[in-house]
């Protein structure tokens, strides 16, 4: 079941939903799981995807739309080789090549409860401005930290109720 909190005003469709064109490149800000389980929603949705997990304003080469999948993972970010000033850093350069490149940002966070706190938090702060979409499991906004982002920032909002139901979000994003 998708439900979608449209925030008036949104740009996109009637329904205030964005629309997000292919290729998309998906990658994570924090070093999460998640981030695998994104990829396997975009195949079962269909859509043309390149995963990376360390990814490169470079790799936005011939993308375009920059999916995030949002959530800090000190075991992941340690596996990688990075702390969170460095993924910070990372991060900070992908959306600064997407908006140079004109290439729209859509956020998912598919961790639920489990997957917030301070530094996943502090992060999402930061990111989800700039994001064109959002699309979260619902348990992650019970507290309302994304839909006050969201409405601030007039960016349409996604919520589902398991991380399953990301995918025909997913593929509502993408229809034409």
């Amino acid at each position: 079941m998708v439900a979608t909190a449209a925030v008036p005003g949104s740009p996109g469709s009637p329904q205030g939903t964005a629309r997000f064109e292919q290729p998309l490149l998906i990658t994570s800000a924090g070093q999460n799981a998640e981030v695998q389980i994104a990829a396997v929603l975009a195949k079962r949705a269909g859509l043309n995807y390149t995963l990376s997990k360390l990814a490169e304003p470079k790799d936005l080469a011939g993308m375009k739309t920059l999916v995030l999948v949002l959530g800090a993972s000190l075991k992941g970010l340690g596996a990688a080789g990075l702390d969170m000033d460095k993924e910070d850093k990372r991060v900070d350069a992908l959306i600064a090549e997407a908006e140079k490149n004109e290439i729209p940002v859509l956020c998912l966070h598919l961790g639920g409860e489990g997957r917030r706190g301070e530094q996943t938090d502090d992060l999402m702060a930061k990111i989800l401005p700039q994001a064109r979409m959002a699309i979260v499991v619902k348990s992650g906004n019970a507290d309302g930290f994304f839909t006050k982002i969201c409405q601030a920032n007039k960016i349409p909002l996604v919520e589902v109720e398991k991380t399953a139901d990301a995918q025909a979000a997913l593929q509502q994003a993408f229809m034409k």
